[in-house]
């Protein structure tokens, strides 16, 4: 498993990243950690907000009696659950404490803002990234980053205030590389960045895209179609969408959510296995109609603010 730089933040990172989001709803959620770790993914990255601080819970438990310093913990603030945001500092600095609680650890990382879009950016930029500065001062927390899906409301900030990093979802995938666009825009400002999603949550996959997917329909057909070329040839979609992200991509890490040992195999396995080239073009052409659509995320005034795009 590579690993590189994180950045300007002192961190070091592997090139395939542990969303933990799903853990807690699979009871092989601790082995899949492990398992992780013993394949050189040391980057896990996770939320209050999954299950409900269960995926916390859970990644802590399972990081209990591994050495601090052989992996990097990222974390998030401001998101509760489906509707309930709170970026306030009071806030923010009481859930820093509480993952830490949870997570069983002394100290974090990264935090990131979760899902900014559906913030007000400008407490983000005045409130919310002060207050976590606040506690990075004090050892609690390492580097500050924001999250989310619209890159013009990730990009209103980091012009704004320093930042860390940013974690970028469902932007760079066979259907979608707007991130590759902006990827100098950040850098321009020291802000290093981190691909999540590159499955598209389940659209590139031959599993399909579930039914709350907020895509168009039409990108979602073309997706299917995709899966059934891959298919018929005997292959997976998913594996052809990762290795793609990884090995094209070139961000500091790409986030796969895993709480299956045998999926955390799988992709380790598939990025390093070479994917048939005249496939590759198949796909990317049959993705080509609907290459770059995306769908609106967040608050109205979060889509563009101030004409960022």
């Amino acid at each position: 498993m590579k690993r590189g730089p994180l950045g300007g933040t002192g961190l070091e990172v592997s090139e395939l990243g542990f969303g933990a989001a799903p853990l807690g709803r699979d009871p092989r959620g601790i082995d899949a950690v492990h398992t992780a770790l013993e394949l050189g993914i040391t980057f896990f990255d996770v939320s209050p907000y999954y299950g409900r601080t269960v995926a916390e819970t859970v990644l802590g438990k399972a990081l209990r009696d591994v050495e601090r310093s052989a992996y990097v913990l990222a974390t998030k603030v401001g998101r509760y659950g489906d509707t309930d945001f709170d970026f306030s500092a009071r806030r923010v600095t009481r859930s820093v404490h509480e993952s830490l609680d949870r997570l069983g650890t002394g100290h974090l990382d990264l935090v990131l803002c979760h899902d900014i879009e559906f913030g007000d950016l400008a407490q983000v930029v005045r409130e919310t990234i002060p207050a976590l500065r606040a506690l990075q001062e004090t050892g609690l927390v390492g580097a500050v980053g924001v999250s989310g899906f619209p890159l013009p409301a990730l990009a209103h900030v980091v012009e704004r205030t320093p930042v860390d990093a940013v974690l970028s979802y469902c932007q760079y995938t066979l259907q979608n590389r707007r991130l590759a666009a902006w990827r100098e825009r950040f850098a321009r400002h020291g802000t290093a960045v981190i691909n999540a999603s590159p499955l598209s949550m389940g659209a590139l996959t031959n599993g399909g895209a579930p039914s709350w997917h907020p895509a168009p329909a039409e990108v979602l057909r073309q997706c299917a179609r995709a899966a059934e070329l891959c298919r018929a040839r005997g292959e997976d979609l998913a594996r052809v969408a990762l290795r793609f992200a990884v090995e094209t991509g070139g961000f500091a890490s790409t986030l796969v959510g895993a709480a299956d040992p045998e999926e955390v195999r799988r992709d380790v396995r598939w990025i390093g296995e070479p994917v048939d080239e005249d496939l590759l073009r198949a796909v990317e052409e049959c993705l080509a109609p609907v290459r770059d659509r995306s769908w609106p995320n967040g608050r109205p005034e979060n889509q563009n603010p101030g004409g960022t795009a």
